[in-house]
């Protein structure tokens, strides 16, 4: 998957009416061991500019992953609840849990039938999560994932929410390969209540640079307070 990633992202909030709100990042990603540490700084607008949120994303599945946010308006640092990582992240479609890899042993896989995403093969698997513990955490209670056979990657997903009778579509609609790494650069996750889409997430990568020097230093709290 790469390591010491450099990236600029953008993320558009899409409401069911079609007001979207528009995000800048950047984001840096760095492996630590079989680990991976991850972080983003928000450029803009101005409410959110040099905003943080840090994730150590453990190896171990008896460990669960650690998350801090930090609200610069506020000049105040939150560790993310377990509670709180089924939650919206910044007000998108995507969860907190959604920005970590889940443990691959928290789960049963089913292998519904074999297909094709845009002429390319895909297995169709189920997964269902184990117990009630990794549903809580993650507001989910199964998804079906569309994997491309020639590089493993999700290219989509439907996923079953938890609450509120609705389900999740996650589509990566622009995938490259850069420097040896199949990278989505542009990706959705809509939310829908039946045929209604209640609110939109688009995803864009940019800039993406793998090798870059970065500190451990800067994934602590208090680099995360201080800053790129």
């Amino acid at each position: 998957n790469g390591d010491n990633q450099a990236s600029k992202m953008q993320m558009v909030l899409i409401d069911k009416n079609g007001m979207q709100r528009v995000t800048e990042l950047r984001r840096f990603p760095k492996d630590k061991g079989v680990d991976d540490y991850s972080r983003m700084s928000f450029l803009s607008p101005a409410d959110v500019k040099d905003t943080g949120f840090t994730t150590y994303d453990y190896d171990v599945a008896e460990r669960d992953y650690d998350q801090w946010l930090y609200w610069a308006a506020l000049k105040k640092t939150k560790r993310i609840a377990s509670s709180d990582k089924s939650g919206s992240f910044m007000g998108s479609d995507f969860s907190y849990s959604d920005m970590t890899s889940r443990p691959l042993e928290n789960y049963e896989y089913e292998l519904l039938q074999e297909g094709e995403v845009d002429g390319h093969p895909v297995w169709i698997i189920q997964s269902t999560p184990i117990d009630d513990e990794e549903i809580d955490e993650t507001g989910y209670t199964k998804s079906i994932q569309f994997v491309r056979k020639d590089n493993d990657v999700v290219v989509q997903a439907k996923i079953w929410v938890k609450k509120g009778k609705r389900n999740k579509y996650m589509e990566v609609q622009e995938l490259e390969q850069i420097d040896g790494v199949w990278v989505p650069t542009v990706m959705t996750m809509t939310t829908k209540k039946g045929k209604k889409t209640l609110h939109k997430t688009i995803l864009r990568m940019s800039d993406i640079k793998f090798g870059q020097d970065l500190d451990f230093d800067s994934f602590s709290v208090r680099g995360l307070e201080t800053g790129p």
